[in-house]
């Protein structure tokens, strides 16, 4: 549940994440911005360095950003961090607990929008990759079992912001980036399943962020 920048520069920190999104971002997902009121509510709450935003004097209103996109979406498309399990919690997770009893991990800390409300956007092209399970996983999607992602097909996103390929039924119609493979085992710290004949299975999607149309 992660999004992991391989060659990936200047995040952006600034902007409120949309409480209807806050829990719901895993990492990986693209966003944009949308207006939001600029005062604090049961249904829309933001810190208030933020409050003091402004669109224009009929509708005045601030930046907010949430994971929701369609073929006409105004720019900018950013690649969302955060998230709600493993690095996208505060204080990481525990194995154990007490030791060897779990090992499925426990989350340490809330989610990493909970002190802040906003969420990181990374908007310069670069490599980055995304745990399997953040991105779709269906049939037609990002999956090692799918004969459409080979290097260089173009991503899009689902409406709700998660990444496809282009070809699945589900891409909404704009371009962010380009598949250029799945890892593995990213660390060689343990033995690859490659080196031993064994069955592999993808744990990473590795892509070319790039917002082409």
């Amino acid at each position: 549940m992660a999004l992991y920048p391989y060659q990936g520069l200047l995040p952006l920190g600034q902007f409120d994440v949309l409480d209807d999104y806050a829990t719901v971002i895993k990492g990986g997902e693209i966003g944009t911005v949308f207006p939001a009121v600029r005062t604090n509510s049961a249904d829309e709450k933001a810190a208030y360095d933020v409050l003091d935003g402004y669109t224009n004097a009929t509708d005045v209103m601030r930046a907010g950003v949430a994971p929701s996109i369609t073929a006409t979406s105004l720019r900018p498309l950013w690649l969302l961090d955060e998230g709600t399990a493993g690095y996208g919690v505060l204080f990481g997770s525990v194995i154990g607990s007490p030791v060897g009893l779990s090992t499925t991990g426990t989350n340490l800390g809330p989610h990493t929008t909970a002190g802040s409300g906003k969420v990181t956007c990374w908007s310069i092209p670069g490599i980055y990759a995304i745990s399997v399970d953040a991105v779709d996983t269906s049939a037609d999607g990002l999956v090692l079992t799918n004969s459409n992602c080979d290097p260089g097909v173009a991503i899009r996103p689902q409406a709700d912001g998660v990444l496809t390929v282009t070809t699945a039924a589900t891409a909404v119609a704009v371009t962010v980036g380009q598949f250029m493979e799945f890892d593995t085992k990213p660390f060689l710290v343990t033995t690859p399943a490659s080196l031993i004949g064994a069955t592999e299975s993808a744990v990473r999607v590795v892509m070319y962020y790039n917002v082409s149309n």
